[in-house]
């Protein structure tokens, strides 16, 4: 056996063990542009579902405006009928 026989086998060793602790670290953080990949994803789909919620919420109003304007319509045609019933007796 040379001299550089045990270096070499610790050496192995050594990158053996890095090998698996790189492995192992990879498994808990995952890799890195797939992980980019879908956070950007997500900010994409945030993104478009905010403005969903703000185009929901503006014809939200626009819809409780026009029920708004029925229910005060309604409300002075039940009048007019209730008037116009009450003469008749």
């Amino acid at each position: 056996m040379t001299e550089l026989e045990p270096a070499a086998e610790r050496l192995d060793a050594a990158l053996k063990r890095l090998e698996t602790a790189l492995e192992a670290h990879l498994v808990r953080v995952g890799n890195p542009a797939a992980l980019r990949a879908e956070i950007a994803a997500l900010v994409a789909d945030r993104a478009r579902l905010a403005e969903q919620l703000d185009h929901s919420l503006t014809r939200e109003k626009e819809l409780q405006s026009l029920a708004d304007e029925a229910s005060v319509a309604l409300g002075a045609a039940i009048e007019e009928v209730r008037a116009a019933l009450g003469k008749e007796d």
